[in-house]
């Protein structure tokens, strides 16, 4: 166990910066899934924006890198570009 006061401190922030990060994480990864398993073209359209979105604000506070989200928001317009 921590035997300093910041360090005490600091591990208290860790605890509650992980779950901040693991909820929207998660959130994120529904998202994408969600929008991946959709077929509807316009729907598909209208969550695209929405998800980028919320992929840009992971990639911001260093949830996912930086080129993972570019990646990922890539292949998610290929995949609704493709669609009939």
């Amino acid at each position: 166990m921590a035997n300093h006061k910041s360090a005490i401190k600091r591990i208290r922030q860790d605890q509650s910066k992980r779950v901040h990060n693991k909820y929207h994480a998660r959130t994120t990864r529904n998202a994408i899934k969600q929008l991946r398993d959709t077929s509807d073209k316009n729907a598909a359209q209208e969550m695209l924006p929405k998800v980028s979105s919320m992929i840009d604000k992971l990639a911001k506070r260093n949830v996912i890198h930086k080129n993972k989200a570019a990646n990922i928001k890539s292949s998610l317009s290929i995949h609704v570009n493709a669609l009939q």
